[in-house]
């Protein structure tokens, strides 16, 4: 049986990472993609997340839903808890893009920092991140982001070395952290050029969220198709 994966996007700079991961980590999936840009942009002028924001998320799991996913990826970190909401109004697994990089984080340490571009983004992260270590028993666990603007519009320019030496540039800022994140699928092509540049381990989130659907669900997916013992 081949996964249908639904990606929703609200940045067209989040797609290309996210499909190189599918490339090299699921190559069978079927992945559709539904984009919606102008959720960024209210997001950025209202500085908050919406209940109306909030409910376009939810249309849009609803309709890939309705459409045959098995699994839905939201790729922008803006939308946490609306994207909490949507998922549990869905019978299949349905991912915030960072969850399973913080997951991944809290297995390498206490003090994380994180490197961000899109600031309306960053608050909800970090609260995120403290719910993900006090429900696994580590109220004690930091994190501590550096936004970096400037990168965020480089990269919407089309000017990805520009974004990846903005990005490295800022990072010895981190070099104390048990581990630095990239906050974003989009800044995960920065990942070779922030590694060089501390001697911490570099975590990305568009590898870690195609494992973890991945991983969610193949086991349902074997159990589905296994023939009636009775």
């Amino acid at each position: 049986m081949i996964a249908r994966i639904a990606l929703i996007h609200a940045v067209t700079v989040a797609m290309d990472p996210v499909r190189d991961a599918f490339r090299r980590l699921w190559p069978e999936a079927f992945c559709t993609n539904l984009l919606d840009d102008s959720l960024s942009a209210d997001r950025e002028r209202d500085g908050l997340l919406t209940a109306a924001m909030a409910a376009r998320i939810e249309t849009l799991a609803d309709y890939a839903a309705g459409a045959g996913a098995d699994g839905i990826l939201f790729t922008c970190s803006a939308f946490g808890t609306a994207i909490e909401q949507a998922a549990a109004r869905q019978p299949i697994p349905v991912l915030k893009p960072n969850e399973a990089m913080f997951e991944a984080a809290l297995d390498a340490g206490n003090e994380i920092g994180m490197l961000a571009i899109f600031a309306p983004a960053v608050d909800g992260m970090e609260e995120e991140f403290r719910e993900l270590a006090r429900a696994r028993g580590r109220g004690g666990a930091t994190i501590r982001t550096v936004c970096v603007p400037e990168a965020m519009a480089a990269l919407r320019g089309g000017d990805v070395a520009a974004h990846n030496r903005l990005l490295a540039q800022a990072a010895p800022v981190l070099a104390g952290c048990d581990a630095v994140l990239l906050a974003h699928l989009s800044t995960s092509r920065a990942e070779q050029a922030v590694s060089a540049a501390i001697s911490r381990s570099v975590q990305t989130s568009p590898a870690a969220a195609v494992r973890k659907l991945r991983d969610a669900i193949r086991p349902a997916q074997t159990l589905a198709s296994a023939p009636d013992s009775r």
